[in-house]
């Protein structure tokens, strides 16, 4: 099992950026694909970004793509989404997952090993 410790939510205005840091223990990464979810009041978790650990290819949902960037630092054990432009709707506690294999990367009930959030929130 891999135990994850998301940081570097907070309160932002739009069209700030923030950086969030997903810390990994218990072990290595380097062959997990990562993702990130994201869950605002009163709606389902839902997919933001991914990065396979073999190719290092990256998915975005729509509605954060050319905004958003997930990477990855496999010697430090660590995942990163740096987020710019935010909006509004970004507000939401921002989970980090970890899995290896799985076939359909934005059903979060894809992902077994997940962090306990951060909060993103972005006033207008």
């Amino acid at each position: 099992q891999v135990r994850l410790i998301e940081s570097g939510g907070g309160l932002v205005e739009a069209g700030d950026s923030l950086r969030l840091s997903c810390a990994a223990s218990g072990r290595a990464i380097s062959t997990y694909n990562m993702g990130w979810f994201r869950q605002a009041p009163g709606k389902d978790r839902e997919f933001v970004a991914y990065i396979m650990w073999s190719t290092g290819r990256t998915y975005y949902t729509e509605s954060v793509k050319g905004r958003f960037t997930i990477s990855r630092d496999n010697a430090k054990n660590t995942v990163y989404l740096q987020m710019n432009s935010l909006k509004p709707e970004d507000t939401a506690v921002y989970y980090c997952a970890a899995r290896q294999g799985g076939v359909s990367y934005t059903d979060s009930r894809e992902w077994y090993d997940w962090g306990q959030g951060t909060q993103v929130t972005v006033s207008s």
